[in-house]
């Protein structure tokens, strides 16, 4: 793999991001309940974590203890990286001047401070969320997106996705924002068949990559995805 990406911790996604994510990239994860979001988001600070980096963690939806529960089950031994190279942050979404100021303003200054390289926002449509009119919503993301930009980490971010379309995210925003947009989703061949899982990196700013959609698979202690198979 080319030392110039970022591993994201799974192999068969990394050959369809053509080595991994791009450096100080930021990647959104789009998808519906059970898809697996948030253990695409884990494994990737697992990889950051084994690798030496410093991995923040910001949860707008699970516990802390909840986050390190997960990590434990899939036989992941965290205890030696928390609070030392792995930092989680629970963050309530419903108190709009706390999550706002500690998501856009003090996330920055928390980066170089801790100099951490990678970075986990899960789910990102809860924080879109706090803004009332899509004017502000657009303005305040967009914002938000470029001073991201200004620090020297790779983001990671989960979104659900439209409740009327499951192709874009909860509100078709941050896929704009993001340069590298992954999209996972179910696939059903008839009412009579096994439902498969199926992934697709939609975009990918400045780099090459896969367009076709590949089957994956939620293991125990990892994901699988098939970059070599057909989903049928």
């Amino acid at each position: 793999m080319s030392a110039e990406r970022v591993n994201i911790g799974i192999a068969g996604l990394n050959e369809m991001l053509g080595g991994g994510l791009i450096p100080n990239s930021i990647c959104v994860i789009i998808g519906t309940y059970g898809t697996g979001k948030t253990t695409f988001a884990l494994n990737f600070v697992w990889e950051g974590l084994k690798s030496g980096e410093t991995v923040i963690y910001i949860s707008l939806e699970e516990s802390k203890d909840r986050i390190q529960a997960y990590m434990a089950q899939k036989g992941w031994n965290i205890q030696d990286y928390i609070d030392k190279s792995l930092h989680i942050f629970k963050i309530d979404p419903t108190d709009f001047n706390l999550a706002n100021n500690r998501i856009k303003n003090e996330l920055p200054r928390l980066i170089e401070e801790l100099k951490a390289t990678r970075v986990v926002i899960d789910p990102i449509s809860l924080f879109e969320d706090l803004f009332t009119t899509d004017a502000e919503q657009r303005q305040e993301m967009y914002r938000f997106a470029e001073g991201l930009r200004n620090t020297r980490c790779t983001f990671l971010m989960t979104s659900e996705t439209h409740r009327d379309n499951v192709y874009s995210s909860r509100h078709g925003l941050i896929e704009y924002l993001a340069d590298t947009v992954i999209l996972l989703r179910y696939v059903r061949p008839s009412e009579l068949k096994n439902v498969h899982l199926a992934l697709e990196v939609v975009k990918m700013r400045m780099s090459r990559h896969s367009r076709e959609i590949k089957p994956y698979e939620i293991l125990e202690e990892k994901v699988d995805v098939y970059s070599e198979a057909n989903v049928f």
